[in-house]
């Protein structure tokens, strides 16, 4: 904070903004003149309504949810900054970032907010001497078309950046170079550990790596990135988008790589003697695996997302785990400090908070109830018997709600408030007339 009130006071800062991470993973806030922001907010704080934690992604006021509503007036929730979360955003003049924990007047944690559900869980590893480290691997798909005109197009023919399969093309992502690094520099210069980008199989899909770092770094990061791709596109008038299934080809995952640490930093996913996984690694193996149906709304949080699973498509369709399978849910890679989960169901629309505490709580579970590790599943495993990913999310919905692992991990305020935002998705998408409903019968039926 003082570096950056020397920013400020020389002029070289004059725009703050104040951000949060809402439900649907998008950052939300103010922007502050960087005077007022010393003069006023600096030890004071600010407030925004409570309504940002209760609405659906149209940002319409919507019944239901126990924290917020007309009766109760729509009061204000106060944005607590993070000091450790101060950073430049170098792709737009003189403006630094802070990230903000939300809490309720006596300062009392806003428990539906993502960073507090992720921080309850990162709470419960340290209640037993463990630390979370996990990265985040997102896949964009980008359009030469801007936002604008993709909204006046209504999201339909539009023009991918490139016009075939360019994964793992140098060819490819030169072709749209100038975007990339673009984002790859001014996240390093954002305080991201960066690792590269590569192209992927839709047309004009793309993904930019980053290190992994502590499970609430690595959420506060990626809720940046996705913000600032969008905002670095449009700069290029270019469009991105982070959706689970864009069209019918490939989807955007969200790959979620952890592991756990003993918070001296010793390891104890990998036996060093032995050369061999730990048991404590194999029981949250089984527990992620064991609570990946529960938690599946965190993973798969929209109607769209479900649309990601199809068979052959490198997004899982069976709950089973790996070595080095891509085919799994759970691919299990590296070795010695580098041994780490791989949970490949998330979407690129998972909300990171969500996902990430997500897999902590069905690790822990998987520990604390010392859950026998079933055998490796070799082959494909979408040709195999095990258990399904919930394919709609009405089925996710209902397992997330009634599940009793979720509600003794999360609290039931958590539970009914984001069984709430499914409820309120379900039944937009229930009333809504599709396109393909007309193609279909229009002429025909």
């Amino acid at each position: 904070m003082e570096a950056l009130s020397q920013r400020i006071e020389s002029g070289d800062v004059d725009t703050v903004v104040l951000a949060f991470t809402d439900m649907q993973g998008r950052l939300q806030g103010k922007r502050l003149h960087g005077r007022y922001f010393l003069d006023h907010v600096v030890g004071h704080g600010t407030e925004g309504c409570n309504y940002l934690l209760a609405v659906d992604v149209d940002m319409n006021t919507v019944d239901g949810y126990a924290m917020t509503s007309w009766e109760q007036g729509y009061g204000d929730m106060e944005f607590a900054m993070d000091e450790q979360t101060i950073r430049l955003l170098p792709w737009l003049p003189a403006t630094a970032m802070v990230q903000c924990d939300l809490e309720w007047a006596d300062h009392r944690p806003v428990a539906a907010s993502p960073r507090a559900i992720l921080k309850t869980q990162l709470d419960r590893l340290a209640e037993r001497g463990l630390v979370a480290l996990a990265g985040t691997e997102l896949e964009l798909v980008i359009y030469d078309d801007t936002y604008e005109e993709a909204w006046r197009k209504r999201y339909q023919d539009l023009t991918p950046a490139n016009q075939y399969n360019v994964d793992y093309s140098i060819l490819g992502t030169t072709r749209v170079e100038p975007l990339l690094r673009d984002i790859r520099n001014h996240m390093y210069a954002a305080g991201l550990d960066v690792e590269g980008a590569k192209g992927e199989c839709n047309f004009g899909q793309h993904e930019v790596g980053f290190l992994f770092n502590d499970a609430l770094t690595t959420a506060d990061n990626h809720a940046v990135y996705k913000n600032a791709a969008k905002e670095i596109a449009a700069q290029h008038g270019k469009s991105v988008t982070f959706m689970a299934k864009p069209n019918q080809r490939e989807g955007n995952s969200c790959h979620i790589h952890m592991s756990f640490r003993g918070d001296d930093g010793e390891l104890v996913f990998w036996d060093k003697e032995k050369d061999a996984r730990t048991p404590m690694y194999d029981r949250f193996i089984a527990g992620v695996l064991a609570t990946a149906a529960d938690f599946t709304l965190f993973f798969a949080p929209n109607i769209n997302s479900y649309k990601r699973f199809a068979d052959g498509s490198f997004a899982p369709t069976t709950l089973g785990w790996g070595l080095d399978n891509r085919t799994c849910a759970m691919r299990l890679v590296g070795r010695g400090a580098g041994a780490r989960t791989e949970n490949r169901i998330p979407g690129a629309d998972a909300n990171p908070y969500l996902a990430l505490a997500a897999m902590i709580a069905g690790g822990l579970h998987g520990i604390d109830e010392e859950l026998e590790l079933e055998p490796e599943l070799t082959g494909n495993a979408y040709a195999s018997d095990k258990p399904r990913v919930p394919s709609t999310m009405g089925a996710a919905r209902e397992r997330f709600h009634t599940s009793a692992v979720v509600r003794a991990a999360l609290g039931d305020e958590v539970v009914e408030h984001y069984a709430n935002m499914a409820d309120i998705e379900l039944a937009a998408y229930n009333a809504t007339v599709t396109d393909w409903e007309l193609v279909r019968g229009f002429e025909r039926l």
